[in-house]
């Protein structure tokens, strides 16, 4: 059986190609029964479109690129799905690779990806290879990073104060009167998110002079796992924190599930806290007090962002959302010896 051509669809549908080509790529544009009489031709042909003779007739794959870091953590996915639709919505396609946070794998799936002839870019956070930037200027790819901050406006970017976000969850901590603090990190090497997250708890623990130990600040895979091995060990030695501050949901739990296998209880013997509010976070027992982060705005902004960048629109170049407090069970203040701590 031969190929369903655009004419084979525009004749079944009684319209032009051009009409079935605006439909296929801009539904917007058309009325809701010429759009219909169109995709009813396009079902019954069983049609495919042409992807490579449309990129080739207007120098464009209608395709978006995107590397993010892993998607097994549930919340680059939920920013990834936003992007989808926004892109999806306007007729084009998004590929999505992972680079495991290994900055010299990104530089290599870029590469690919330029090579596969994406008309843009999507890619997280502000820290890459002098190499990414290279390719970036030289083929002139129009590119968003996502879960950026970037004060110079140096970069288009779109992301949301990472130092602030945990600073919220630290002085709120503060403020219920915890004194002893231990902190668990993700890795910050390669990565300027998890550093500032980090600092934006150790600074404002150092302007109040509660600075933990350099024994209780652990840097740990994403994992629940090494959640659990890393409350284990900031447990040790005394006084005990009375508050453990995570810096992602995942970590999180885990270091509740190793508190409770250890008899302690929460929050009653130690508060923790966590960032991202992943789903899971509301359903834990108990609650997780953590940072609700824009994960869906910035996918959708992203998404925006180089549909703009492809069309000549003007659009800033800098977009930061705010992120908010989420206080449930995890926390309360602490036993009245450390008031007096």
């Amino acid at each position: 059986m031969a190929k369903a051509t655009l004419s084979d669809v525009a004749r079944l549908a009684g319209v032009s190609a051009a009409t079935v080509s605006r439909a296929l790529a801009h539904p917007d544009l058309l009325r809701r029964e010429t759009l219909m009489r169109v995709h009813e031709a396009v079902e019954k042909l069983g049609y495919v479109a042409d992807g490579a003779a449309r990129a080739l007739a207007s120098r464009r794959s209608h395709t978006i690129g995107a590397v993010i870091p892993s998607l097994e953590n549930a919340i680059f996915a939920t920013t990834v799905f936003a992007m989808q639709k926004v892109l999806d919505a306007n007729g084009y396609s998004l590929v999505v690779s992972c680079n495991e946070y290994d900055l010299d794998t990104e530089v290599r799936l870029t590469r690919k990806l330029i090579e596969r002839g994406v008309d843009a870019l999507v890619l997280v956070g502000t820290q890459h290879r002098p190499e990414l930037f290279g390719m970036l200027e030289r083929f002139r790819v129009p590119y968003v990073f996502t879960w950026a901050y970037d004060e110079s406006e140096t970069f288009p970017c779109v992301g949301f104060n990472h130092r602030k976000a945990t600073a919220r969850v630290t002085r709120h901590l503060i403020d219920e009167g915890h004194r002893h603090f231990a902190v668990i990190s993700t890795i910050t090497r390669d990565n300027e998110r998890a550093r500032d997250r980090l600092a934006g708890v150790l600074d404002l623990l150092d302007s109040e002079g509660l600075r933990p130990s350099a024994d209780r600040v652990i840097e740990k895979p994403f994992s629940f796992l090494e959640g659990q091995s890393a409350l284990q060990r900031v447990m040790q030695g005394e006084p005990k924190p009375s508050a453990v501050i995570c810096l992602n949901d995942v970590l999180a739990i885990g270091a509740i599930s190793a508190a409770r296998a250890m008899g302690l209880n929460i929050p009653g013997d130690v508060s923790i806290t966590g960032c991202e509010d992943l789903e899971v976070a509301a359903v834990v027992s108990p609650g997780l007090t953590t940072v609700r982060y824009p994960t869906v705005e910035m996918g959708h902004y992203a998404g925006e962002y180089v549909l703009a960048a492809l069309t000549g629109r003007t659009v800033p170049v800098r977009q930061v959302f705010p992120t908010k407090l989420i206080v449930r069970g995890s926390t309360c203040p602490p036993a009245s010896r450390e008031q007096d701590g």
